[in-house]
């Protein structure tokens, strides 16, 4: 992720990516937004307030979104806070979107770019993609370099899980290519139907294999 003009580790720099890219939307009050956060993007999948609130602080400080705070309604007692992207937040997050260097390849942070990727431009997209698969390539050589040299003295768990790593890598390199093609096609067809992904199958390992 490009850096931030304060300190702040790679998680955060996701996280406010992410609301950044939510927001771009629309408005969210703070429980929709979690809710996003938790069931679309799976780092996020275990994500307090305790960490979204420091966050949003921190945009806010920034500049890049602003909030509006409603009166109390109905049974609830608190009043509902709802956060938008200023012009300087949606210059901001372009400007993440635009960046394709080596940290958007690696797990957390790609499955992340990949979830904005309709905002993300052709071009930075097959960027992305690329680096990923030659990062997914170079796993999948290696597990099979250790696979191989260790086969003999590993007991039959062991080898399952390195079987079951070797078959989840090459799932998404397969997946990959199916992005790179379509991303090509379109490149050289940008009509309506060029780019289509309806038969390309999300693999699990990128979706779901990402903890809190």
């Amino acid at each position: 992720m490009p850096s931030s003009p304060r300190p702040q580790s790679r998680r955060a720099a996701l996280l406010e990516f992410a609301v950044l890219g939510l927001l771009h939307d629309g408005p969210l009050h703070g429980y929709e937004l979690r809710k996003r956060l938790t069931t679309a993007l799976g780092i996020f999948r275990a994500l307090s307030y305790g960490s979204l609130y420091p966050a949003l602080r921190q945009l806010l400080d920034s500049g890049w979104i602003h909030e509006t705070t409603e009166a109390a309604t109905g049974t609830s007692k608190r009043p509902r806070i709802t956060y938008e992207l200023t012009a300087d937040g949606k210059e901001h997050f372009q400007d993440l979107v635009a960046a394709s260097g080596p940290d958007a390849w690696d797990d957390d942070d790609f499955d992340v770019r990949f979830a904005f990727f309709s905002r993300t431009e052709a071009q930075v997209r097959l960027r992305i993609l690329e680096g990923r698969r030659s990062r997914l390539e170079e796993r999948l050589a290696n597990i099979r370099d250790a696979s191989q040299a260790r086969r003999e003295r590993m007991d039959s768990y062991t080898l399952a899980l390195q079987q079951h790593g070797e078959e989840r890598a090459e799932r998404e390199v397969r997946w990959l290519e199916e992005l790179i093609v379509a991303e090509r096609r379109a490149a050289l067809d940008p009509g309506p139907a060029a780019y289509d992904t309806t038969d390309i199958t999300t693999p699990q390992s990128t979706t779901t294999n990402n903890k809190e």
